[in-house]
């Protein structure tokens, strides 16, 4: 019999991935309920992964104070990540999973570590590109000085930075070995009324981040009409090229580019794992833990401080809100192409086209 029931909060395609995870783990975890305000997105959610009808809440807090979960799995869209996991916090369960981005400001993801805190709660963001099995081996190559000391990353994505920019950022972060980030230096475009999940965010931008022990990483976003999930290491006494999960390395003794071979994993599952391993005790530090994931918001919001104030952001970050709304909000980047539109109004059920 499972000894931890999990409930998810909203039913859309990443909770989809998210109960993927948690089934890989049945033995130890429990699907008990579900919870969305759309009766179509309950229905056809509870009917795919077995929640019985009585399981399937409109009301998410109706849902938290009634099934008593030991876990609880947030996997609404942005902006709603922090109340969320805040109002889930307060019922105390034993853990709570955030999918990405943790927060859309500084100020919200240390208010969901503080609730967590102060409640007893363990938090979890889904960075789950952290468990790929790829990742591990690329960030074992780095620590055991495959390619000698790390100089310089270089990135490029598409969707947005709060999407696939914040993968690619924890992702340099992780397999570098989570150094601490030191100064921000951004710039982007927004002529469009540009949304993603309802949450407002740029054209295209770019930013340069230096990390402690004298690592520099470029990230691009959105400029070029091709990017993915990846990132390019460049050492002293070699490359690694991380592109997804597959990893390529080149160094003096590989004589050229060498296309590592390893056994694929589905990272959901591997996240799974690791959070039944952190409440059992068996992982001290967990890798997708709230306090690892704060420095990639960090990032991503002097990115935005950055191009709105026109100068290096040093560490820490003091402004607590979002930096992208200030600018537009504050007209000094007005809209140049009316017309308010959604990268992401194809996952929006009904009549709306935005959240």
């Amino acid at each position: 019999m499972a000894r931890y029931r999990v409930g998810i909060i909203a039913c859309g395609s990443i909770a989809g991935a998210h109960a993927r995870g948690w089934r890989a783990v049945a033995d130890d975890v429990e699907l008990a309920a579900i919870a969305d305000t759309n009766e179509e997105a309950r229905t056809v959610f509870g009917e795919k992964w077995g929640v019985p009808p009585e399981k399937r809440y409109a009301d998410f807090r109706q849902m938290l104070d009634t099934e008593k979960l030991d876990i609880v799995s947030v996997a609404s869209w942005h902006t709603q990540h922090a109340p969320m996991t805040i109002a889930a916090a307060a019922r105390k369960p034993k853990l709570i999973l955030c999918e990405k981005p943790m927060a859309t400001s500084l100020g919200d993801a240390d208010d969901m570590i503080t609730a967590c805190k102060r409640n007893g709660v363990k938090l979890a963001i889904g960075h789950m590109r952290r468990f790929y099995s790829g990742w591990e081996i690329a960030r074992q190559l780095v620590a055991d000085g495959a390619i000698g000391k790390p100089r310089r990353v270089w990135s490029t994505v598409l969707e947005g930075l709060l999407n696939w920019g914040t993968h690619t950022i924890d992702g340099m972060r992780f397999v570098l070995g989570d150094p601490k980030p030191e100064w921000v230096l951004g710039a982007l475009e927004r002529k469009t009324d540009r949304y993603e999940r309802a949450t407002r965010i740029e054209d295209a931008c770019a930013g340069l981040i230096g990390f402690a022990g004298g690592i520099e990483a470029l990230v691009e976003s959105d400029l070029t009409d091709w990017g993915s999930i990846n990132f390019q290491i460049v050492g002293s006494d070699g490359v690694l090229d991380v592109d997804e999960n597959n990893v390529r390395l080149m160094n003096a003794e590989t004589g050229g580019w060498r296309t590592l071979e390893f056994e694929k994993n589905d990272p959901f599952a591997g996240q799974a794992r690791g959070i039944v391993d952190w409440l059992d005790g068996k992982v001290e530090d967990y890798r997708g833990e709230a306090t690892k994931a704060r420095p990639t918001v960090e990032i991503m919001m002097a990115l935005y401080e950055s191009a709105r104030r026109h100068e290096v952001i040093r560490m820490p970050l003091k402004t607590r809100v979002y930096p992208l709304d200030l600018l537009v909000e504050s007209g000094h980047l007005p809209v140049e192409q009316p017309g308010r539109y959604d990268i992401r109004s194809f996952l929006v059920r009904g009549e709306q086209m935005t959240w």
